[in-house]
């Protein structure tokens, strides 16, 4: 048994939540780039530059990456070997996103409750998901996440009948609605099977996945590229304005699920697909 002081976990999220919020991850950038190379509108790739020149400005430290510097989504692997000491791990948590968005000068954006609208002052509580695993460490992944492209995603429950095809349509057609307000190019986090809630979480977590790895599934390998070529035959562009950069990266999660079930969720994000990984 590995005993870990909470204040470590506290400690972690604070600093993760100001690096998520001024650092892209280097597989992100490079994406970006790639599209403005291949980019043949001249305004899409103006555009595409200028996202370029404000994650240059944001790596000063100053400037965060987007004013909505996201509600705090927490994903946390544990150990099974692990015991926490010096107070509940969820306190812990909260203190540290509380510590990162005070200290750090990010926009707070939680209210406590959806409909009295008040807001916490500090951006807590955060949204945080566990997960028991073996060994005797903690994984802990923090995804600020931005309300412009959450707001644009959607779960559907379809019947078996509805098949990959059916499934395809629903994925584009949910980044066709969205239009330009999630702030494309966009990323598109997909999760197919398990139940209502655990689709919603596998898109989510599908965010996370890396832009330079492929699915470790071939057949969903190759969905995920067909997507991307659909999403981006779309028109949208960055920005909205036009041009063949619509989505940067489609990735899929599948998980087993009910014989009468087909249960597709769509997450999306915008470009600044923030997300910071680190393990104790």
């Amino acid at each position: 048994m590995r005993e870990i002081d909470v204040k470590l976990v506290q400690e972690a999220v604070k600093s993760m939540c100001i690096e998520a919020n001024h650092f892209l991850g280097d597989d992100v950038k490079a994406r970006i780039h790639q599209c403005m190379c291949e980019e043949t509108s001249e305004l899409a790739k103006e555009i595409l530059g200028k996202l370029e020149e404000n994650m240059k400005i944001a790596e000063e430290g100053v400037f965060p990456l987007c004013q909505d510097t996201g509600m705090a989504c927490i994903f946390m692997e544990i150990g099974q070997d692990v015991h926490f000491t010096g107070g509940l791990l969820a306190d812990a948590v909260n203190a540290g996103v509380r510590d990162a968005y005070v200290d750090g000068y990010l926009r707070k954006s939680v209210v406590g409750d959806p409909l009295e609208r008040k807001n916490t002052g500090d951006n807590t509580p955060a949204d945080l998901y566990t997960e028991i695993v073996e060994g005797d460490k903690v994984k802990i992944t923090v995804a600020p996440k931005g309300f412009g492209s959450e707001n644009m995603s959607q779960v559907k429950m379809f019947p078996p009948s509805a098949g990959r095809q059916g499934v395809e349509d629903f994925i584009v057609k949910v980044c066709s609605d969205a239009g330009a307000n999630p702030c494309p190019p966009v990323v598109v986090g997909v999760g197919i099977g398990g139940n209502f809630s655990r689709a919603a979480v596998n898109a989510k977590k599908a965010l996370l996945k890396p832009f330079d790895e492929p699915n470790s599934d071939p057949y969903y390998d190759e969905m995920e590229k067909v997507l991307l070529d659909r999403i981006n035959d779309l028109g949208i562009g960055p920005q909205g304005t036009g041009g063949k950069t619509t989505a940067l990266k489609v990735n899929i999660i599948a998980a087993p699920t009910h014989i009468a079930g087909l249960p597709v969720a769509v997450n999306i994000n915008c470009h600044v697909s923030r997300h910071k990984e680190r393990i104790l």
